[in-house]
């Protein structure tokens, strides 16, 4: 009978139902219609939907097949803490939706609020079990290696912000740290890296590969990165090449900061957009 009861465990962890590297995932972020402006300056860009809520399923639905057209395996949804930016509400409406659409895409959450200070040990793990038991065991949420994926942001880390994670998640979690210089150096390690830079075309770490398309901050009177559909062709050629585990893009829909893939007026093709449409050729003209 026991043997019984830990084969039917078996059956059903939602570890059985891994991501496999290489992996293309983006960053997503459902905080909308709160961020249409940011800093008193509203975005540029006019996305095809409109300045949507990100409580509206139909607006999730059309986002969750964009991913499946620009053959995203795992996309990481923003996420700032327990009860912040409608995210009881919110996240299950990512989950849910794509597993009626009968989609493969996977989910994982960006732990935000690394990038607002150092959360200690006990705040960490108690937002860890919060997610377990909310998200962690739904078939769309991300695992690898049988673990539950989470994805850190973060700002000024050090190998004391890997010491916390790992104190924290212990081996019950995938952990992909953001880098930091001398990140590779560090007594521990997580399980992986990746990097957030959006104001770069292409940057190559360890165990990611990560390209952005654009950046133009709704504060600010000139992008950083200019958009070029044909630099962004030969980006996804090199990430495609490069055989990295994460093959990252920044972002699917951040629109204050513009570096959005979503389809937007500016980029219309009648398909999914012209940076969709190039990541569903793999970059193939």
């Amino acid at each position: 009978m026991k043997r019984l009861g830990l084969l039917l465990m078996l059956v059903l962890v939602p570890g059985c139902s891994n991501v496999t590297p290489p992996i293309r995932a983006t960053f997503y972020y459902p905080w909308y219609p709160e961020t249409w402006s940011t800093s008193g300056h509203h975005v540029f860009y006019h996305p095809t939907l409109g300045y949507y809520s990100s409580d509206e399923r139909a607006v999730v639905d059309a986002h969750i097949k964009a991913l499946d057209y620009g053959r995203f395996d795992l996309s990481i949804a923003s996420w700032w803490g327990q009860g912040h930016q409608s995210e009881q509400t919110r996240i299950p409406l990512l989950l849910d939706r794509t597993k009626a659409l009968g989609s493969d895409l996977k989910w994982t959450l960006y732990y935000e609020k690394e990038g607002q200070g150092s959360p200690s040990v006990a705040e960490l793990q108690g937002d860890l079990a919060y997610i377990n038991q909310r998200y962690a065991e739904h078939p769309g949420f991300a695992w690898m290696n049988n673990k539950p994926v989470i994805f850190v942001y973060g700002q000024g880390e050090s190998c004391e912000t890997v010491s916390r994670w790992k104190q924290a998640a212990r081996s019950n979690w995938y952990v992909v740290l953001k880098v930091f210089h001398g990140h590779l150096s560090c007594p521990s390690q997580p399980d992986a890296w990746h990097q957030y830079g959006p104001t770069s075309a292409a940057q190559v770490h360890r165990d990611s590969y990560v390209i952005s398309p654009g950046f133009w901050h709704a504060g600010e009177p000139q992008p950083r990165l200019a958009r070029d559909p044909a630099r962004w062709g030969q980006n996804i050629r090199d990430m495609i090449a490069s055989g990295k585990p994460l093959q990252i893009v920044t972002t699917f829909n951040e629109w204050g900061e513009g570096t959005a893939i979503e389809e937007a007026t500016e980029w219309q093709t009648g398909f999914e957009g012209a940076y969709l449409d190039a990541l569903h050729r793999n970059g193939s003209n």
